[in-house]
C-alpha cells in the first residue's frame, strides 16, 4: 500500500498567496510516485477571504482538507492543531508565503526513504529580510544554544519532515505556551538538515512584527531552560557582597574621618541601581511564574468549529477527543 503523506499549512490571512501555494505543491506532487499526499490547512482566525478559499479548494480536491479555528490561537497552536489531526505516515510542515518552496519536499522524502525521521530545511540565505532581522535571529539561537539543555537547530525554521513516530511523540507534549522549534529537538529521533536559500513572500505581508518575534524569544528561552533564574540568583549575590563591602568602607570611613554630608549622590544611584535590577529579576521570575499559572489552567490548546464544512462539537483534538476525518 502506498504511504500517505500529510501537508500541514497553517493559515492566518493568506488570500493572495494560498492559491498559488496549493498550486505549486500539487504539482510538486505529480513528480512523485509511491504516495499519497493530503494537505490539512488550518485557518487560524483568518480576518480575510482564506476561510473561503480553503472551502473552495475542498470542493475541487478531495485531497485538500481543512480546520477552521475558533479564533487567532497563534501560529504555534494552529500547527498543533494539524499535528493533532493529521494520521498519515509522515507530516511536512510549511508556510503559505512560499518562503519555503514546496519543491524541496521531494529531497525530504529522499532522506526519509533512508531512515531519518526528521528532515529539516536549513537556511542558507534569507532573502527580503532586514540585516537587523538576519543579525538578531542568528544572535538569538547563538544565546539559545549555549543556556539551553537541549541542541536546538540554528537557522532552522519549521519547514520540515517528520515521521509517524516524531508525530506521535509531539502530540504527548500538550503545553501551552509552546516553542516548537524547540519542541522538535527535544523529541530526538534521527535528524537531517538540508541547505535551501529562502525566498522572499511570494504575496501579502508578513505576520511576525519585531513585538511577536521577541515573545517567541522569550518562549524559547523560558521554555527550555532555567538560566535566567540562576542568573538573577548569581547576580544577587555578587551584588550582596559588594553592597557588604561597600558599607564596610563607609563604616571604616566614617570612623577614621567623620561622617560628612557629601556622597548623598552616590548613595541614590546605588539605591536606585539596586532597585533596578530586583525589578528585572522579578520580572524574570514572574515569567517562569506565568508560565507555571497558564499551564495550571489546563485549558484546551486550541478550539476547532468547523472541519471540512461540517460544523463540530467546539472541542479541541486530544487523546480522549481524537481526529477524525468527515
Amino acid at each position: 500500500m502506498s504511504k500517505t503523506i500529510d501537508i500541514l499549512i497553517p493559515c492566518y490571512n493568506e488570500e493572495a498567496v494560498l492559491r498559488e501555494c496549493y498550486r505549486r505543491t500539487k504539482d510538486m506532487f505529480s513528480k512523485i510516485v509511491g504516495y499519497d499526499f493530503r494537505f490539512i490547512l488550518i485557518n487560524d482566525g483568518s480576518t480575510d477571504g482564506t476561510l473561503a478559499i480553503m472551502r473552495e479548494l475542498h470542493e475541487q480536491d478531495a485531497a485538500v482538507n481543512y480546520l477552521d479555528l475558533s479564533r487567532n490561537f497563534g501560529k504555534e497552536l494552529a500547527m498543533m492543531a494539524g499535528i493533532d489531526f493529521s494520521t498519515g505516515d509522515a507530516l511536512v510542515v510549511m508556510d503559505a508565503d512560499l518562503q519555503d518552496p514546496p519543491e524541496l519536499i521531494k529531497e525530504m522524502i529522499k532522506y526519509w526513504q533512508e531512515g531519518y525521521d526528521d528532515v529539516s530545511a536549513k537556511r542558507r540565505s534569507r532573502a527580503g529580510e532586514s540585516f537587523f532581522k538576519k543579525w538578531s535571529s542568528h544572535a538569538y539561537y547563538r544565546i539559545l544554544q549555549r543556556v539551553s539543555d537541549i541542541d536546538v537547530q540554528r537557522d532552522v525554521g519549521d519547514f520540515r519532515l517528520l515521521d509517524r513516530r516524531c508525530v506521535n511523540a509531539l502530540k504527548e507534549l500538550r503545553e501551552a505556551q509552546r516553542y516548537t522549534k524547540g519542541l522538535f529537538t527535544w523529541v530526538g529521533f534521527r535528524k537531517k538538515e538540508i541547505l535551501f536559500d529562502r525566498d522572499a513572500r511570494a504575496a501579502g505581508q508578513t505576520k511576525w512584527n519585531y513585538w511577536k518575534l521577541f515573545n517567541l524569544a522569550v518562549e524559547g528561552l523560558t521554555g527550555f531552560t532555567i538560566v535566567p533564574l540562576r542568573a538573577a540568583s548569581f547576580i544577587g549575590f555578587l551584588l550582596a557582597i559588594i553592597a557588604i563591602v561597600y558599607m564596610l568602607c563607609i563604616v571604616i570611613k566614617t570612623l577614621m574621618y567623620g561622617d560628612p554630608v557629601p556622597g548623598y549622590p552616590s548613595l541614590v544611584s546605588l539605591i536606585l541601581f539596586i532597585g533596578g535590577v530586583q525589578m528585572m529579576f522579578l520580572g524574570i521570575i514572574g515569567e517562569y511564574l506565568g508560565r507555571v499559572f497558564n499551564e495550571s489552567k489546563r485549558r484546551p490548546l486550541y478550539l476547532v468549529q468547523e472541519i471540512n464544512g461540517k460544523r463540530t462539537d467546539g472541542k479541541g483534538f486530544g487523546e480522549e477527543n481524537p481526529p477524525s476525518t468527515p
